[in-house]
């Protein structure tokens, strides 16, 4: 049995234990009621500060030949023999085929001989009309046997320049049995061999040669997207590229890009009807005939100069449930702000933004997949690991 004095200590101690718990949870309950205020998360950030970019569209196009000529022949006849070598380089004026030439000699020298009675015959008629003006003076002959003399002569004459020309055109297509090159350039295959009969005026070619030195890229563009920069130009938003001197740039088949650059040397005057397109023509050396005819191609082009263009690393634009662009932007407060944005097109991996920035916004480039409107962030400068040109059309 406790005396009184134990009893009095452990009242003491059970009334202490009481007041240390008292207090410890009424600290837990004071710390849980305290809202923590949330981490700022920390993203990466580029200013928007205006810069000039080019205009650059990619277009498709097909390769086309400078000049191209199809062999035919020009008079009748058997071909004998094939001089060129198919596939290689020929010039103006090489001999390509031979038809064979017998009765083209014989028509030549038939024409000679014509000419030669033609004028044997005006030299009579001459010394008759000399004569007859002899006569004419002594009145031996009569006016009108005169002037008989006088009209045979003229007549020898327009025989000789008949026969003339006879000759000229026999010797012509004695000329033409050679059937040379009309133009320089690579010739392909030949489409007749030995022994077949051509005539003047066949539909199907002997060969054809094409000039691709230098070499046309014929490309078309929306004539939608040609009126739009031309309406830029004159608002002050585009500086338009100096006529025969834009940037005009070839992307092969596999994406490589060709190696050297051409010129723009016309854009149709015209619109195809049925696809709303104009042709535009670009112009490309090809010393190692490395572009032929027919090839696929894109033309990247140079078409003006946005001067005050804001643009922001194109990773930054997400799109919303609607396919509409928008991204996040830092406050003055640094709170995330989602904003609505309007662009138009891609240049070095740099949206150009037409709506929605204005210089000097902060915009969040990295982290913004671990934010949200609102979201409290601590903005770092962001640098770019790398660019590369890819130019896209307007959306």
């Amino acid at each position: 049995m406790l005396s009184l004095r134990d009893r009095g200590s452990r009242f003491s101690t059970l009334a202490l234990l009481c007041l240390l718990g008292a207090a410890s949870c009424k600290q837990e309950a004071q710390s849980s009621g305290a809202p923590e205020q949330p981490q700022a998360v920390e993203v990466g950030i580029v200013t928007v500060q205006p810069q000039s970019v080019p205009v650059l569209n990619d277009l498709p196009g097909r390769i086309t030949p400078t000049r191209s000529a199809e062999v035919r022949p020009r008079v009748s006849g058997i071909i004998v023999e094939r001089v060129f070598k198919q596939g290689a380089t020929v010039k103006a004026g090489d001999v390509l085929f031979k038809i064979d030439s017998s009765l083209f000699e014989v028509e030549r020298a038939s024409a000679r001989a014509l000419l030669a009675r033609a004028e044997a015959t005006a030299q009579e008629a001459r010394q008759q009309g000399e004569r007859a003006e002899t006569l004419m003076a002594s009145n031996v002959i009569t006016r009108e046997q005169y002037d008989a003399m006088v009209a045979a002569r003229q007549r020898a004459d327009a025989e000789v320049a008949s026969a003339r020309a006879a000759l000229r055109r026999a010797e012509i297509n004695l000329e033409y049995a050679t059937i040379r090159a009309p133009i320089g350039g690579r010739i392909g295959r030949a489409l007749v061999t030995e022994g077949t009969l051509v005539r003047e005026g066949d539909v199907t070619a002997l060969a054809l040669i094409q000039q691709l030195d230098p070499i046309y890229a014929d490309f078309t563009q929306p004539a939608t997207e040609l009126n739009r920069l031309r309406r830029a130009a004159k608002a002050g938003q585009v500086e338009s590229a100096t006529p025969g001197l834009e940037n005009v740039q070839l992307l092969l088949e596999d994406g490589s890009l060709y190696s050297r650059p051409g010129r723009l040397l016309f854009s149709d005057v015209s619109v195809d009807p049925s696809s709303g397109q104009v042709t535009l023509r670009g112009e490309f050396p090809n010393p190692d005939d490395e572009l032929l005819p027919g090839m696929f191609v894109r033309i990247r082009i140079e078409q003006g100069t946005v001067t005050e263009a804001l643009a922001v690393p194109q990773q930054a634009i997400q799109r919303d449930s609607a396919g509409k662009p928008q991204l996040f932007v830092v406050g003055a407060d640094n709170k995330a702000e989602l904003r609505p944005v309007v662009t138009t097109r891609v240049y070095h991996n740099q949206a150009l933004i037409q709506e929605g920035v204005r210089p000097g916004d902060r915009v969040i480039v990295d982290g913004f997949q671990k934010i949200a409107a609102g979201s409290r962030v601590q903005p770092v400068a962001w640098t770019a690991p790398g660019t590369g040109t890819t130019p896209s059309q307007p959306r």
